[in-house]
């Protein structure tokens, strides 16, 4: 009793706000499991940290160093193969999941007023999280991963007006080298990890001040409540996609490990440079256009969709019967998808 008393005085928890909180009401279509794949990117992302943290013991972000360092976790550290293979579907499935959450929220237009903010949040998380995968990758300093990277920083100085001072500032200088590994070491270590920390804080506290979209489906109409308590109801729902995402995230990792390629050479460039497979759309776009045009429809394509609240508000006052904005979504995800296999089985 006395170590009770000593926790309660010393650590007070406010017992009206947890059962606030797990008394809170949430909407009914929240009930079926593909509407509540919003919380599998933390999972995902989660995981990356804590594996990341134990590759870390390891790598050595220095251009002479790095790939032996990642050669000795993927082929002599206890379990290191099964480590960095589960940090890098934990990236993959992160991302995809992300896609799929925000095509859920695009076409159910739960980015209307008042939501607009939260979701240009959500953008910015989502660019944030692909800049995190691209400078995972290229700290293997494998022969793919480096020409990936010298790709990419190529088509981030094609940008007009300051393109020059992108590519430099990711460089460290002209040439790729030993402050670009170090420069994509801390991005992936220390700042994007906080930027994604700060943008999914900000996305959350706005859902929870916002309050969730609520959704109406053919048949809901008979049923009597229109909610139903976060706990434990949904925190049973998020629980089992929760155990899911593990049991994919691990049998992948089993599955299909990630292998090591030949160390960078920059002296022999690839036959076929092939980035991660969320960059498809955009690599495969780069090559049927001159890069310093082809470079413009995808700034072009983030600010649309950094801004697509205003967009729809304003296609809803103009063609208000016309559904303009949800066919438009329907063609830029035929587009994306058209470039994503066309790069897939394409040359």
């Amino acid at each position: 009793m006395g170590f009770r008393l000593w926790l309660k005085e010393s650590f007070p928890v406010d017992q009206e706000a947890l059962v606030k909180i797990s008394s809170e009401p949430i909407p009914n279509h929240l009930k079926r499991w593909w509407w509540a794949l919003g919380g599998a990117p933390l999972v995902f992302f989660v995981i990356q940290v804590i594996t990341g943290i134990m590759l870390i013991f390891y790598y050595v972000p220095d251009p002479e160093n790095a790939y032996d360092s990642v050669a000795y976790i993927t082929h002599t550290a206890s379990f290191g193969w099964l480590i960095r293979s589960i940090h890098r579907w934990a990236s993959n499935l992160m991302i995809a999941s992300l896609i799929l959450h925000m095509m859920r929220v695009f076409f159910t237009q739960t980015f209307r007023k008042p939501r607009e903010i939260n979701w240009m949040f959500g953008v910015v998380l989502f660019l944030v999280t692909l800049m995190f995968g691209f400078t995972g990758y290229s700290l293997v300093y494998e022969q793919m991963s480096y020409w990936a990277m010298k790709v990419g920083t190529g088509i981030a100085g094609a940008t007009p007006l300051i393109g020059n001072w992108i590519a430099d500032f990711m460089r460290g200088g002209t040439e790729i080298g030993q402050n670009t590994l170090t420069r994509f070491y801390l991005f992936h270590v220390v700042l994007l990890p906080f930027l994604i920390v700060l943008a999914m804080g900000i996305h959350v506290y706005l859902i929870r001040t916002l309050g969730v979209s609520e959704l109406r489906f053919k048949g809901d109409e008979k049923q009597e409540k229109k909610t139903f308590p976060f706990f434990p109801d949904h925190v049973y729902t998020e629980t089992i996609i929760v155990v899911i995402a593990l049991i994919l995230l691990v049998s992948l990792s089993l599955l299909f490990p990630v292998h090591l390629g030949d160390r960078a050479d920059p002296n022999v460039t690839p036959l076929h440079i092939k980035p991660e497979w969320y960059f498809y759309p955009v690599f495969r776009w780069l090559k049927i256009t001159n890069l310093s045009v082809g470079v413009i429809a995808p700034i072009v394509f983030i600010i649309i969709l950094f801004t697509w609240p205003f967009i729809d508000r304003f296609f809803q006052k103009w063609f208000p019967r016309r559904e303009v904005g949800f066919w438009t979504g329907v063609a830029g995800m035929i587009t994306l998808n058209m470039f994503l296999i066309w790069e897939i089985f394409g040359h």
